[in-house]
């Protein structure tokens, strides 16, 4: 048997179809769609310069990776690569081409310092030690049954606040990327953002094929975008959480639930059957919130990193 790395191929429906199915199968926590995967790499930044790689074998796809750089911080030269293989073909091999070929196209592109994600497992920490990473900070998957569990009843607004979809920002959803700005800068992470670009935003979130604006929902105090809990979905029965958040001045004073509440309470009553979202270990207010709403963590990922030359 032959195993072979390539880039993958937008425009080809097997390559997008073939990596969304090992992405489901080896990481079943994030909503990934043959769709979702083709907007992603024709509308990444080009200063991201975004590869993603397939592994095939006989002509099927068994392993995939994320390879990139981190060109929304505010320290050159950080790449990333993220690489998952189809759980019944691992020990073959199949990792080490996908880790070779990301090392090689990221050197190009100048990387001194890789950053990858790894399931919390020994055989795939290991995998990582042995190639020179070091294991840093950690994220928890967590699931959330919609059909079966009990969400929180949803609360009274205090004075000054209303909520909002995303839907009603869609003339002008200026405001909504301030606020994605500001809430993910002060995100635990042992790597810096700053979201300044207008335009990437709005290809790579607010026109995100995965995004529902419907779904979406905005807390307002006194008119102002003060909190949000910004919805995605597979087009099926999956939600996700992209990002939930307080504006600085605002914090503290339960918006962010109301926000998210609201956003839950009407995917599952559009249908919706279980809810994903991921939070950094060292996020304990977002971590104590969502077990509020009844969220289980089910998988750990550890951040490793290296650094190249």
């Amino acid at each position: 048997m032959t195993v072979i790395v390539r880039e993958l191929r937008p425009e080809v429906r097997a390559d997008t179809e073939g990596f969304a199915r090992i992405r489901h199968r080896a990481l079943p926590y994030i909503l990934y769609t043959p769709e979702s995967i083709a907007y992603d790499v024709t509308h990444a930044h080009p200063d991201a310069h975004y590869l993603p790689l397939l592994a095939e074998e006989d002509g099927e796809v068994i392993g995939t990776a994320n390879v990139g750089m981190v060109h929304d911080s505010p320290e050159p030269g950080q790449g990333y690569i993220n690489l998952y293989v189809h759980p019944e073909r691992t020990h073959r091999g199949v990792g080490s081409l996908l880790v070779r070929a990301a090392d090689e196209y990221l050197a190009a592109q100048g990387a001194t310092k890789v950053f990858a994600w790894v399931l919390d497992e020994p055989g795939n920490r290991a995998f990582a030690e042995r190639r020179g990473y070091r294991a840093s900070r950690s994220a928890h998957f967590l699931r959330l049954d919609l059909v079966n569990g009990s969400l929180p009843p949803l609360q009274d607004l205090p004075p000054g606040v209303e909520l909002r979809t995303g839907a009603d920002f869609a003339d002008d959803p200026r405001p909504l990327f301030l606020l994605d700005a500001e809430t993910m800068a002060d995100e635990p992470s042992d790597v810096d953002y700053e979201f300044t670009d207008y335009e990437d935003w709005l290809n790579t979130t607010w026109r995100h094929p995965q995004l529902s604006r419907e779904l979406t929902s905005v807390a307002l105090v006194d008119g102002r975008p003060a909190a949000f809990s910004l919805a995605r979905t597979d087009g099926g029965s999956r939600y996700g959480t992209a990002m939930t958040g307080t504006a600085r001045d605002f914090r503290g004073r339960g918006l962010a639930k109301l926000a998210k509440n609201d956003s839950l309470h009407r995917a599952r009553a559009a249908g919706f059957t279980e809810a994903f979202t991921g939070n950094d270990a060292g996020n304990g207010p977002m971590l104590a919130i969502n077990k509020w709403f009844g969220y289980e963590i089910c998988a750990t990922e550890v951040r490793h990193v290296r650094e190249l030359g």
